[in-house]
Order: C-alpha cells, then structure tokens, then sequence
C-alpha cells in the first residue's frame, strides 16, 4: 500500500501534463469515477492517517537554521485559490492538488491585529512575527509605546528581532523579498521606525530628520552591521536624489531620492572590500555569481518593487524561487547555521489593485520556492515557518462546479440584477463599477486577464486587508510548538527556542550543561584519585 496516494497522483499529474486534450478528458472522468466509490477516500484517509502517526514522535533537535516564509496578504481565502491555481497551472481539477505548505506536518492560526488596530497593517504585524511584541500600525522595530511618524517617541522603545538575534548567536542572516528591501516587512528585521514610509531621507519630514530620527534603507545599513544575504528591490532610496538609475536612466521616477546625497551602495561596496562581497543588479550577475565564493550579497534588482510574476522580465529579475536558491546557497555554509527570511511582497499588492490573478500567481511562486528550500535543507536541522502577516477581502464562493477556472464564472446569474458574476470577488476596492445606475455586465469583459479587476461590493481605490486569523504552517525542530491559536508575536520565540537563539537559551544551556558535565565526571574522578595518592 506504501507508495503514498499523493505520490501516486503526483505522477499521474505529470502524465497527465503529456495527454492531447480528448484523452484528458477520459482520464478526468475515470479520476471522477474512482472518487464515487468509498474505498478511494478511505485509502487516501487511512494513508494520511499512518502519516500523521509518524509524527507523535516529536522532533525536538536544536534548529540549525531558521526560515521564515512571509505571503504578505496570504490569508486562508488566497491559500485555498493559489491551491487550486497551482492544480490547474497543471491541467488537474484543482481542489485535490497539495501546495507545499499543505504538506507541513504542524498547522495553528495567528491572531493578527495590531495593539492600536482591529484590523493591521504589515509594519506592525512584522514588528510581532519578527520581535515577538506586538505594535503600533505604521510602525516597525519599536514597541507600542511608539506613536507613528512622532520621532520623539524612537528613542527607549526600540526592541531587536529575530535576525539580529540569529546574527549575535554567530549565524548568517538574510533578506529576500519581491519588494523593496526597505518596505514593511523586511524593515522590521533590522529598523526601529515610528514610519513605516521613511524609505529614505527624501520621504521624512525636515523636522525628523533634524531630531536625529534615521531613515529606513539608512538602517538597513547601519544597524545590524554585515547582514549576509539582501535581495529584493527599493534601489532608487540608496542613491542620491535626482542621480539617474543603472536600468532606466531616463526616467525621472527611478531617480534617487536621498537628500543627504549619500551612496549607500557604494558606501557598502567600500565597507565590504576584500570581504568577498558583491552587489549585483540583475538575474545576469546574480547568477554568474559562485556561491562558493560569496560571503556576503547585496541585490538590487529594481528602483522599486519587483514586478508581478506574470510581468517579469525573465531576462533581467530573477524570481524569488531564483533569489531563495543563490540566499541558501551562501547561508548555508556557515556550520553555525542560519536564519532567512523570504517575503512573497506582492501577493499584498496584487489585492490591493482588485488583480485576484496577479495576488495568486504571486502566492503559487512563493509556493515554488518553498518547495526548492526544502530541497535544499532538512527537516532535521531546519524549522521552516510559512505564516501571513494579515489576510484581505478576497474570497470566491458561488456554488461553483469541480474544476471550474479559479477565474471563471459561478455557474449561475444572480437572482435580483440577472447579470453574471465570477466566483473571486472582493469585500472592497476598486472593482466595484456602476453602468447606468445598475451592476457592470461581466459577460463581455476580460475577467480572466491578468489585470482584470474583480467587482467588490463598496468603492474604494484600494482594497483593505481582512481581520481574521491567518494560517501557520511549521515543520522541522520543535515545530510542534505552533499549534492551536496564538498571538502573532508567540512566532519569533518558537523559532528562538527552536535555535536556542535570544532570550530562549536556559533549556540549550542546561541540557548542554548536563551533557558536559557527564562527559568529564571520568577525568574529574581520575583527578580526585591522583590528589589523593599525592596527599
């Protein structure tokens, strides 16, 4: 019976893949037949249940390295669309395919509100997953005695994350994001800001800067000196203002922004001479580079965020499966480990535009690379976390059939406008569209286009995040210490623990101790004898 139903079907989908269209069919309708008879779900069920009896044997070693998978926006809604996306980008139905997540043996939800908000943001939820205290929305690296953008209220409230922990232990540390390396999420591994939109110095009130408060990209710098790994965008605020940029020197836009006039790209490169060290611009460079032989890596890939999946220049921008490969390559040749984190930035930004496709393209490619990460560690040295920092209001329903397009119609007109409507719509945002005082016609729009707008049903040139729990997935050591429901800032002292990193020691400390202490009893009893013959 052992070879696992979900390898089996694995190999069935990758056949599959191979079929002309009228054989697909057959073999779909077969696959519906064998999901009539019970014996089908009582063998899949029976095989998931010795799995899971695998796993009251606890992994309780000390996590070398700590990774930390962020879908900024991934809340369950997307989790589930990206699932069934994911089967269909593989000509399956859809609802049965696993993404890589789903296969971690450790699932709880976080509550994600911030101490000021019912409803969060991404700075002060990363200031929770990331410092272990939760915040002030806006604000990131400092506790909620902070008040957004009040400079004055910095100083004495800075608390330190996870990957400044992580680098104080001896580990290397890194940064991957689809967005800029200085936007909210990532600017909580390093940064102690009341705003979480000083990306430089150009975007701070004159006062601020006066008061001494420091801008965000100047941090990442400065504050946790020689993080190993950064890759991401957001390459406009380390340049001076108005100095044009490398990949598109004629637009104004890409300019740099900081009024200090400070390079800090080049402050960088002059810092980490002769400290095998690179910054890079491009996929080209990135991966011409040699892991073996880079210690240390800066990569800027665009003025700003990188784009959509879907719009990347695969040429230029590497992905972020791309960028978590060449990151662990580097870390891992610490033998002390390390601690990455990898941000799926644009699944956020692809709600908020109403672009359903664009949101679940993006959470499929963090799938991706989660999947590549696990080849590259394991499971006995490596907890891996993949959590949302807070969810969206993107849902799809409508009664639709088995196998219907994630981005197609619900099989039925609504019964008070007699209009069709597709099964992902949103809560809010900028879908939400009136023609002659009635609910806009779909029938004739694109609504399967990468940019299409799903209709929402309040108006609003952005749409907002949800408030409900959001989903954490874990494996590796200690993993099953994310259970239930908890508070998102519980994340970072797992992993802490996990490591026996930051304030999560005495247990690594006593056992260690014990183990010392066992180990030289033989030579101190030898010692005692030696001074009692003497005497």
């Amino acid at each position: 019976m052992q070879k696992s139903l979900n390898a089996l079907l694995k190999e069935v989908s990758v056949l599959l893949a191979s079929f002309p269209p009228h054989l697909k069919l057959k073999v779909y309708l077969h696959v519906a037949d064998q999901e009539k008879d019970p014996l089908f779900w009582n063998t899949w069920a029976q095989s998931t249940l010795k799995n899971a009896l695998t796993l009251q044997k606890l992994n309780q070693n000390t996590a070398k390295n700590l990774i930390l998978f962020l879908g900024d926006g991934m809340g369950i809604p997307t989790v589930t669309a990206a699932r069934i996306l994911k089967g269909q980008l593989s000509r399956q139905s859809g609802e049965e395919t696993q993404l890589e997540m789903d296969n971690f043996p450790f699932v709880a939800l976080s509550k994600t509100y911030n101490t000021n908000a019912q409803v969060a943001d991404s700075a002060g939820t990363a200031t929770a997953f990331l410092c272990g205290v939760k915040a002030n929305e806006g604000t990131v690296g400092v506790s909620a005695a902070a008040v957004r953008s009040q400079c004055n209220t910095t100083q004495g409230n800075e608390v330190t994350s996870i990957l400044r922990w992580a680098k104080e232990a001896g580990k290397s540390v890194g940064i991957v994001t689809t967005t800029r390396v200085n936007h909210a999420t990532p600017s909580a591994a390093y940064a102690h800001c009341v705003d979480r939109e000083w990306y430089s110095d150009g975007e701070m009130p004159a006062e601020a800067v006066q008061a001494g408060c420091k801008d965000i990209a100047r941090q990442l710098f400065e504050n946790i000196p020689n993080i190993d790994v950064i890759m991401g965008g957001g390459r406009k605020y380390m340049f001076p203002k108005n100095q044009s940029d490398v990949e598109y020197p004629g637009e104004k836009k890409h300019f740099g922004t900081r009024i200090d006039r400070r390079n800090l790209v080049e402050e960088w490169n002059n810092r980490m001479k002769n400290k095998n060290a690179h910054y890079v611009w491009n996929k080209k460079e990135l991966l011409s580079l040699n892991p073996n032989s880079v210690d240390y890596l800066l990569g800027l890939f665009e003025p700003g965020d990188l784009p959509y999946d879907l719009e990347r220049n695969n040429e230029t921008d590497p992905s972020l499966t791309e960028m978590v490969e060449v990151a662990i390559k580097i870390l891992k040749k610490n033998p002390s480990g390390f601690y990455l984190l990898v941000e799926g930035g644009r699944i956020d930004h692809g709600h908020h535009d109403g672009k359903a496709k664009q949101a679940l393209h993006e959470a499929v490619e963090m799938d991706r690379a989660i999947g590549h990460a696990g080849l590259m560690t394991s499971i006995y040295d490596t907890m891996t976390v993949v959590t949302a920092d807070h969810s969206h209001m993107f849902n799809f329903g409508g009664y639709t059939p088995r196998g219907n397009t994630i981005f197609g119609l619900a099989p039925m007109l609504s019964d008070v406008d007699q209009k069709p409507f597709t099964a992902i719509l949103y809560g809010n945002g900028p879908g939400f569209k009136v023609v002659n005082g009635l609910r806009e016609n779909i029938s004739t729009l694109g609504y399967e286009e990468n940019n299409y707008k799903a209709q929402s049903s309040v108006p609003l040139n952005m749409e907002t995040h949800g408030g409900e729990d959001v989903a954490v997935f874990a494996k590796g050591p200690m993993a099953h210490l994310l259970h239930g429901v908890h508070e998102q800032n519980y994340i970072p002292h797992v992993m802490a623990y996990a490591a026996c990193i930051g304030q999560n020691r005495d247990h690594c400390m006593s056992s260690s101790g014990a183990s010392s202490l066992s180990a030289a009893l033989p030579s101190l009893t030898a010692l005692l004898k030696l001074i009692h013959l003497l005497c």
